[in-house]
């Protein structure tokens, strides 16, 4: 059991007997009346998002999470990974991927969430390198400051990028933000 004074953004909790990780999270003191803790918090498994306040001193429950450090094998309509330690592959749909799926590259190192024995999400890297599928050269003269052009990298994600990037290159992208950071040193 967790005590609001264990509450802070990125907490996972178990609530209504489904796993909730806080988004935001609050610490009220009004003039009158008792504390409270103003939470937005996003469900692990649906993807819902809800606020609650809590009284200062109200428990919450902690929920049965695992993370297992996995390798992206393939997909073949499905994504499979392999646990790392007992080398088990897991497969996973496309709606239990979600928006990882752009970021998706092989033997890219991550983290599967797992609840109660079953996966619920991943946990991906900051960075990561992927190829160009395809990308318009760059035209000269258009140079003007800051001139991005499309990209789509091997995964299906399409970056903006500066326009000296070229089809044989690998790129560094962020996957927080989903943008280019740099050329990959290769």
């Amino acid at each position: 059991m967790y005590d609001t004074t264990a509450f802070r953004k990125g907490l996972k909790i178990e609530m209504d007997g489904a796993p909730w990780i806080m988004v935001e999270c609050n610490f009220v003191k009004p003039g009158k009346g008792a504390a409270i803790y103003k939470v937005k918090l996003k469900n692990l498994v649906t993807g819902q998002v809800l606020d609650r306040n809590f009284r200062s001193g109200d428990k919450v429950g902690k929920p049965d999470l695992e993370e297992l450090p996995c390798t992206f094998l393939y997909n073949d309509g499905d994504y499979h990974f392999m646990n790392t330690s007992t080398y088990e592959q897991i497969a996973l749909t496309e709606d239990q991927v979600d928006e990882a799926k752009n970021y998706l590259v092989e033997q890219l190192e991550v983290g599967l969430l797992m609840y109660n024995g079953s996966p619920i999400s991943i946990e991906l890297p900051n960075f990561i390198e992927a190829a160009i599928q395809y990308c318009e050269p760059g035209v000269a003269g258009n140079t003007a400051q800051g001139a991005t052009k499309p990209v789509t990298l091997v995964t299906g994600l399409v970056v903006n990028t500066p326009l000296y990037i070229k089809d044989t290159d690998v790129l560094k992208i962020d996957t927080r933000t989903g943008e280019y950071v740099e050329r990959a040193n290769k």
